[in-house]
């Protein structure tokens, strides 16, 4: 499913700035009535096989706008479970007004927590959800993402002493 329905062909330019001869448009799948449900169970099983499942961590979540489906796919599917675990958005600065906060949610604040993104090319996002989340006194266990692109997300990641999952990359959707 995330193959026919996320994968666009043609040239684009990444948020990292480089340039592709296709786009994983992750929120054509995340955002699907059928494929987000599975999606849900398919990164809270592999959550729970690394051992960041529900119990061994609180919440998921990342940076908005591409993390915030997948948090919420795994949600629900955690609740269908009868497990407890939340989500959590990270938003790119702060909200100058309301509450003024940055992480948005139940309060990450003395809780485990994995960071999530849809799709990764350089572990960008998800490290600057990952320090976010840091600052609002969490403890990230790990990031995990839909699809890795292999182009240095892991390496980069793992460089910051983080555990780092993919779901899917390059292969599985017949890019590489």
């Amino acid at each position: 499913m995330v193959r026919d329905l996320a994968v666009v062909r043609g040239q684009v330019t990444l948020a990292s700035g480089a340039t592709s001869d296709f786009y994983v448009d992750m929120r054509r799948a995340t955002l699907h009535h059928a494929a987000a449900p599975l999606i849900g169970h398919v990164m809270l099983d592999m959550l729970e096989e690394a051992g960041l499942g529900a119990g061994e961590v609180e919440a998921v979540g990342g940076l908005t706008m591409g993390a915030d489906p997948v948090a919420t796919a795994i949600l629900h599917a955690a609740a269908s479970r009868g497990l407890d675990l939340d989500a959590f958005v990270v938003r790119k600065e702060a909200k100058a007004h309301g509450m003024q906060r940055r992480i948005e949610g139940p309060d990450v604040a003395g809780r485990r927590v994995v960071v999530l993104e849809d799709t990764s090319t350089t572990g960008g996002s998800p490290l600057a959800a990952a320090e976010a989340v840091r600052e609002a006194g969490a403890e990230v266990a790990g990031v995990a993402v839909v699809v890795d692109r292999d182009t240095g997300a892991r390496q980069r990641v793992e460089a910051e002493g983080l555990s780092y999952h993919a779901a899917l990359d390059l292969v599985d959707l017949g890019l590489g």
